[in-house]
């Protein structure tokens, strides 16, 4: 009987034993799965979002400066893509066609004419430099060299032309009609003592002329691009106050988009002000 009942106890114990053991297991396995999806979802929380690309249409040099703050926009988790164009036709059509993100090669009063003529609706988004407006010329060291009937080549685009007109009046050069602005032409010319003869041409092409030509207004870009430096080459150059500040344009569907609004901040940087006055010394001006 005694034999019995020890077995039955033994039996007892360890059943009871293997039990407890199960229970553990079951425990361990459960907290070790808890344990797993913790780390599963704290893995999944600090996992880095994708980087938002901008796609950016520039000319030469603010194609320069959006690689400059490239690499610090990518920390900031917007991947820059900079194209180059050599013309000011394309990077507006191609923001509004939702083939550029942006661009930034122009100022208000071209992207204004812009507007109006293409039934564009881009907006500005901030203004970040100006490049003063020069005449080169292969021919003359000063204005007072310049001889009558001298040929004179402008660019052909509504802005750009007034804008050159109202640099050759300011310079003595000619007289425009009262009030005729940013939008004149040849024909507001109301007097021009030195008989000039001004040929309209592609602002692109205005550097290559200079060989043809007495003198030529060329864009900074252009020129820059064609190697002129404009405070050292120019015959005459508009002052450092110039309105025409060149700005970062968008579409009004992104240009309050956060990847945007970082380029924005990036482009008005202090380090973007010591990049431009270092690189360029007084050939662009920075207005932030």
């Amino acid at each position: 009987m005694k034999k019995w009942t020890l077995s039955f106890l033994t039996l007892a114990l360890v059943l009871v034993l293997a039990a407890c053991g199960n229970n553990n297991a079951k425990n361990n396995a459960a907290n070790n799965s808890q344990s797993s999806e913790g780390n599963a979802a704290q893995t999944e929380v600090e996992t880095p979002a994708e980087p938002v690309k901008l796609v950016v249409g520039a000319t030469v040099p603010h194609a320069d400066i959006l690689k400059f703050i490239a690499p610090k926009l990518k920390e900031e988790g917007v991947e820059l893509e900079v194209v180059e164009f050599t013309d000011y036709v394309q990077p507006n059509v191609q923001v509004f066609e939702k083939q550029l993100d942006a661009n930034y090669f122009q100022h208000q009063p071209y992207l204004d004419d812009q507007n109006k003529q293409n039934n564009f609706d881009l907006v500005s988004v901030v203004g970040v430099h100006v490049e003063p407006f020069g005449a080169y010329s292969k021919k003359y060291k000063s204005v007072d060299e310049i001889v009558d009937g001298a040929k004179v080549a402008i660019p052909n685009d509504a802005t750009n032309g007034g804008r050159a007109l109202l640099l050759l009046e300011k310079q003595g050069l000619i007289k425009l009609k009262d009030g005729a602005g940013i939008s004149a032409t040849k024909a507001d010319i109301v007097e021009n003592p030195k008989n000039l003869k001004i040929i309209e041409s592609e602002a692109a092409m205005l550097p290559r002329q200079l060989e043809e030509v007495d003198f030529a207004l060329i864009n900074t870009n252009y020129a820059i691009e064609a190697g002129l430096n404009p405070t050292k080459d120019a015959l005459f150059i508009e002052d450092k106050d110039s309105p025409y500040t060149n700005i970062l344009v968008a579409r009004p569907d992104n240009k309050d988009s956060d990847a945007i609004q970082k380029l924005a901040k990036a482009l008005t940087s202090e380090d973007v002000r010591t990049f431009i006055n270092d690189t360029y010394a007084g050939a662009l001006v920075p207005v932030f």
